[in-house]
């Protein structure tokens, strides 16, 4: 295969025998990993463009391999894992994940969230002053946004800061850590309330478009980007 790389990072057999076809069919060449330090082997040589790391290994756990992966490299990672607990999730993309799925979870969202990682890698490569969906278009040069045939939405220059965060970060999963943290400060890291008041006041301007903005409960927010 030729095509981009994904490093699968998982210490179950059955994992890897359900990704690799998956992963291949659709046009992807795949590396498999069973231990945290063939992972991290395989990512420092092979260089690989998207990481699906599990969290439960047998030498090293996830969120720790996690950390060393993002030591040396930026490449957009992918937790699965069984753990479903809120501040796992919160953990694994506050430490720098890209995104994350529980297992078990299906083909078709799991190649949408590749898909859409390996588009947010190559905006914040070369970030566009553009950004054109469907049924909105956010100009990052002009720091306005619209909806198709209508004048800019009136949005306040926090609301516009929140909304640009989101954009630059189509299809990933932005924590309510990382929000606070970069529209209002760390001094407002705990102010979820704060946060959720903005949401919706930036989710009334968008009208019909507000369905691209997703809760992702106990988490934080994702703006879909497909």
């Amino acid at each position: 295969m030729t095509g981009p790389l994904v490093l699968v990072i998982d210490d179950e057999p059955q994992v890897h025998r359900f990704l690799r076809p998956a992963l291949e069919a659709a046009g992807y060449a795949v590396a498999r990993a069973e231990t945290a330090a063939e992972g991290l082997r395989l990512a420092a040589a092979r260089a690989p463009d998207a990481v699906l790391l599990d969290l439960g290994l047998p030498d090293l756990d996830g969120q720790e391999a996690l950390a060393r992966l993002r030591a040396f490299s930026g490449v957009p990672v992918l937790v699965i894992s069984a753990r479903d607990r809120e501040a796992e999730k919160v953990a694994a993309l506050d430490a720098g994940a890209d995104d994350y799925l529980e297992k078990p979870f299906g083909v078709a969202e799991l190649l949408a969230r590749i898909r859409a990682a390996l588009r947010h890698r190559r905006a914040q490569e070369g970030t566009p002053e553009i950004l054109c969906l469907p049924d909105m278009v956010v100009d990052f040069a002009r720091r306005e946004a619209r909806l198709p045939g209508a004048p800019p939405l009136g949005l306040s220059p926090l609301e516009w800061d929140l909304l640009a965060l989101l954009a630059q970060n189509a299809g990933r999963v932005m924590t309510h850590r990382q929000l606070l943290t970069a529209v209002w400060g760390p001094a407002h890291v705990h102010d979820l309330p704060y946060l959720r008041v903005y949401v919706g006041q930036l989710r009334q301007k968008l009208g019909p478009a507000a369905q691209r903005l997703r809760t992702e409960p106990g988490v934080g927010y994702r703006l879909l980007s497909e």
